[in-house]
Formats: structure tokens, C-alpha cells, sequence
């Protein structure tokens, strides 16, 4: 009778053990849909148009406003004495003086990430049950925006980038529970965010169809803590209202304090995880 009850004891403990690990706690769900902080684009200043003050043209009217007719033996038989001549304007109204053309801008489009179409997932691997075993976790919950003019890429900009860390899933519920009660704590700190600082590598323009490949220095923010990372980025215009592309970047989890939680048959957690960003931004 000592041993089932011995082994009824360890069960029991063992399963509060558990429970106070918050592997069988229901995590937090998200609060609201997600959507992006807007970004306001720096516009390109408009071309100056020529004002009332630009020097005249020589060419159209010498002072006084008109041509008179020069004092020679056939002008006298065509003009009389005192008559002026009036040149015919063959220039369009633009080419003189105090003419005012509409001016001309450019600047970055808008592009809006679709959660629709894009994924988050991060991977690293651990021992479970004793064998090697490669964690993914993944979300589409991701949003953000970004600003572009593919014939002046000086003038692009990146917005802050949001993810639901509640709605991180990966192969097991135990799992799951886990990473969003003890190790994210996402009923506390719902959103990963990455506040770009920096955009480098970009080519002065790019065409429809060509892939570009730069890199994005930023603040990456998990729970309380905010470090730098970089991501690498690959992403192509696929059409003039269409950009997919990729951004990964690798940090470490004792960099933010994310510390896994005993449990049975997990062991040996690699410490580097990669993030990667698969996304398709569509233009507002």
C-alpha cells in the first residue's frame, strides 16, 4: 500500500508543480484586434515655381513693352512713323515672365503590412524527452507600416512595428502556456515592438521586380526590456500597390531576462532565438 500511495503523492505535486509553472493556466487573450501605429510620411517639398520677382526674359519684351520698328526704307513704307510692331508669341504662356505652372511633387507611398498574408515566427532549439527538438512558434498577428518611393529610396521610411505576443502558438499546448504565462508574461506585456532607428544598405532606386536587400537598426522591446538589434531585410516591389519581403535578426534570451521554467522532459534551451518576418505590405 506505501508505494500507489507514494506514487499517488508524487503525481499530486508534481501536478501543482506544474500548475504553479502556469503550464495548465489559460493564458490572456488578445485585448483587440491589432492595428498599426500610424506613420505620418515626410512629403518631398513641391518644385518652386518661378515668381513676379524672376528677372524678365530678354528675348519677349525690351522695356517700354514693345518693338519699335526699325528706321529703315522698307519699315517706313510698311509702318508709318511713330507705329510699333508687336512680335507674335510663338512660346507657349509659360515661357514669360510672371507665369505661374502648376507644381510638381513626389514623395513615399504608404504601405500597410496585412496580418492576412504574413506570418512571425521565432525558432530555437532544446532536449525534449532526451532528443534534439527545434521549437517554432509563429503568429500573423504582426502590424506596421511602412513609407516609399522606389525612385528616391534616400526618402524611405519604416514605422514601429507591432506583434501580439498572446497569439504565439507553437507545436503543444503545455508549451504554449508556458512561454505566454512564465516566460513572456503576456497577460502583463501583450506586444513585442520594434522601433526602427535606422535604415542602411538601400540603393538609390529600385525597380518593380528587383529584390533589395538592407538592413533596419531599431529598438526591439519584450516585457520590460529593450535592447538593439538589426534586422536584414530582403523585400521586392512586386508590383506598384504590393511589397513582400523577409526580416530576420537573432537575439538572445538572457538579453531580456526570458528564463524557461523547469519542467519535466525540457531541457537544455538554446540560449540564441532567431526572429523572422515574413511579410506582404499592401499600398493604403
Amino acid at each position: 500500500m506505501k508505494k500507489p500511495i507514494a506514487y499517488l503523492l508524487i503525481l499530486a505535486l508534481t501536478a501543482v508543480f506544474i500548475s504553479a509553472c502556469g503550464v495548465l493556466q489559460e493564458p490572456a487573450q488578445p485585448s483587440a484586434t491589432l492595428e498599426a501605429i500610424p506613420l505620418e510620411p515626410t512629403t518631398v517639398a513641391p518644385v518652386e515655381s518661378p515668381t513676379a520677382d524672376a528677372p524678365p526674359v530678354e528675348t519677349a519684351y525690351p522695356a517700354g513693352g514693345a518693338e519699335t520698328a526699325p528706321p529703315t526704307a522698307s519699315s517706313d513704307a510698311a509702318y508709318p512713323a511713330g507705329e510699333t510692331v508687336l512680335p507674335e508669341p510663338t512660346d507657349p504662356p509659360s515661357a514669360y515672365p510672371g507665369a505661374q505652372p502648376e507644381a510638381q511633387t513626389s514623395g513615399p507611398r504608404l504601405f500597410t503590412i496585412s496580418p492576412d498574408d504574413s506570418e512571425v515566427n521565432f525558432t530555437l532549439d532544446e532536449d525534449l524527452r532526451g532528443l534534439r527538438n527545434t521549437v517554432v512558434g509563429t503568429t500573423n498577428q504582426v502590424a506596421g507600416e511602412v513609407a516609399i518611393d522606389l525612385n528616391d529610396l534616400s526618402t524611405a521610411q519604416v514605422g514601429v512595428l507591432q506583434i501580439n505576443a498572446r497569439t504565439l502558438a507553437t507545436d503543444n499546448n503545455f508549451r504554449n502556456r508556458a512561454i505566454q504565462n512564465e516566460i513572456l508574461e503576456t497577460g502583463t506585456y501583450e506586444f513585442i515592438t520594434f522601433t526602427p532607428t535606422a535604415v542602411n544598405g538601400l540603393p538609390a532606386s529600385a525597380a518593380v521586380g528587383e529584390e533589395v536587400s538592407f538592413t533596419i537598426d531599431g529598438d526591439l522591446t519584450i516585457r520590460d526590456v529593450t535592447q538593439p538589434v538589426t534586422f536584414a531585410v530582403t523585400a521586392t516591389a512586386v508590383s506598384d500597390s504590393q511589397i513582400t519581403g523577409t526580416a530576420t535578426a537573432v537575439v538572445s534570451r538572457t538579453d531580456y531576462n526570458l528564463n524557461i521554467p523547469q519542467v519535466p522532459n525540457v531541457a537544455n534551451v538554446e540560449d540564441e532565438v532567431e526572429l523572422t518576418i515574413n511579410f506582404v505590405a499592401n499600398a493604403s
